[in-house]
């Protein structure tokens, strides 16, 4: 990948000037910017004289969100400099050389969002470098009387979703966590359980959970879907019944996308009296996983396949965007395929140290997250190949994990919901 090489750290070297490639004109003040200046008289006027590649040099210094939040509000010079790509690059690989990370990003784009992503990575390393010194674990363990399989963070963290054998759906308050120690491991834990049943949720396993908005759906092996408000403390709205076993769901604005044993992608809307809107047979056995947006449906088999439906073409898929996807295979293996030619190929596959079925992935611009049935859950940085920063050991299976917010949940085979509360930077 072009123009990732590490700088040389040294400020005092004539070659060693922040970002000065063959594509030094990226890095290069324009007249314009040479002339922001601050009034006269003020310090801050001393720093805005300095060279371009010093002022590159100094503000690699600060974290990366006062570059992207702060700087840019200063002058169009700060600006500038808080959205060369160049830099941003630059910025990145020297905070993943100290940590052995390989070639950031796995594979660019022309629209990868360099700030953003470096922000991520720079606060998921601060996180997670000392063996998850960054963030606090808490234990959710008064909410289920069976194997949690399904877990899903909402409302920027603050609240997470569980489903479980139990046949249940609990929503857990994570705003008080650590507040009380008489109250078990997770301190105060404040559950509430969905539904208007006597004894629970469902009348089968709860498997899957999926969110939009204020909008929740659970999936069972009861054949329903379950809608609930949000914003109404879980009221019930609406039940959807299928023709068979609820593996996997996705939200979008007007419809629910589902994945059932029966080999089917199936489209309802939860608003109608007959909800379902299309019923897709796209492979050969259980749908397991699968991903929608208000254009395509991308859903992964029991029978190890990957299939893409253009919903507005009404049809199967030969290309794609975004150009790759991630997955993970029952070794323990993690695959990045590629769209190329009218087929998905393999990209990259990576040994990331898990020995048993991958159940979870979690990825973005600047953070990678797996799980696994080998009793491991796995904290990376996303780059070729995934550098491992943390491993959580535990005594039983994690079956899925959700982040958002600073806050990763885990779905534990013991009964519990696994948190993990990032720190804030001082």
């Amino acid at each position: 990948m072009a123009d990732q090489h590490e700088p040389d750290p040294d400020p005092d070297r004539s070659d060693a000037r922040c970002g000065a490639t063959s594509r030094q004109s990226e890095t290069d003040p324009s007249p314009e910017q040479q002339t922001c200046r601050a009034p006269s008289g003020e310090g801050s006027s001393l720093l805005l004289s300095l060279p371009w590649e010093v002022l590159l040099h100094v503000t690699s210094y600060l974290p990366a969100r006062i570059v992207v939040d702060v700087l840019p509000q200063v002058c169009r010079l700060l600006r500038a400099l808080a959205s060369d790509r160049l830099t941003w690059k630059v910025r990145a690989q020297r905070r993943l050389h100290p940590a052995g990370g390989g070639t950031f990003p796995l594979l660019e784009t022309p629209d990868f969002d360099w700030p953003a992503a470096c922000l991520e990575l720079e606060e998921h390393l601060s996180h997670w470098s000392d063996e998850g010194g960054g963030a606090e674990r808490f234990s959710l363990t008064e909410g289920h009387f069976a194997s949690v399989e399904s877990v899903l963070l909402l409302n920027g963290g603050t609240v997470c979703a569980s489903g479980s054998r139990d046949r249940n759906v609990v929503l857990w308050d994570l705003r008080r966590l650590g507040e009380g120690e008489a109250e078990g491991e997770g301190g105060a834990q404040v559950s509430t359980l969905l539904g208007n049943q006597r004894y629970s949720t469902h009348r089968g396993w709860v498997w899957c959970l999926a969110a939009r908005g204020s909008l929740l759906c659970s999936g069972s092996f009861d054949s329903t879907i379950k809608t609930w408000d949000l914003g109404a403390c879980g009221a019930p709205l609406s039940e959807i019944r299928g023709r068979d076993a609820v593996l996997c769901l996705s939200c979008l604005s007007d419809v629910v996308v589902a994945g059932s044993f029966d080999k089917r992608v199936s489209v309802y809307d939860p608003r109608c009296a007959e909800p379902l809107l299309q019923s897709l047979e796209l492979h050969a056995r259980a749908v397991l996983t699968l991903s929608a947006d208000e254009r395509h449906i991308v859903s992964g088999s029991e029978d190890r396949s990957l299939a893409v439906f253009d919903r507005r073409a009404g049809k199967l898929l030969q290309r794609m965007q975004p150009p790759f996807l991630w997955a993970g295979d029952n070794q323990g293996e993690l695959h990045a395929l590629r769209w190329q030619d009218g087929l998905l190929s393999p990209l990259a596959r990576f040994d990331v140290g898990h020995r048993a079925l991958l159940t979870g992935v979690q990825v973005s611009l600047g953070t990678l997250y797996t799980c696994a049935t080998d009793k491991t859950l796995k904290v990376h940085v996303p780059s070729d190949p995934p550098k491992t920063l943390c491993t959580v050991q535990h005594q039983e299976v994690f079956n899925g994990i959700s982040v958002e917010g600073g806050v990763l949940a885990a779905a534990s085979g013991d009964m519990s919901v696994e948190i993990w509360k990032m720190k804030k930077s001082p």
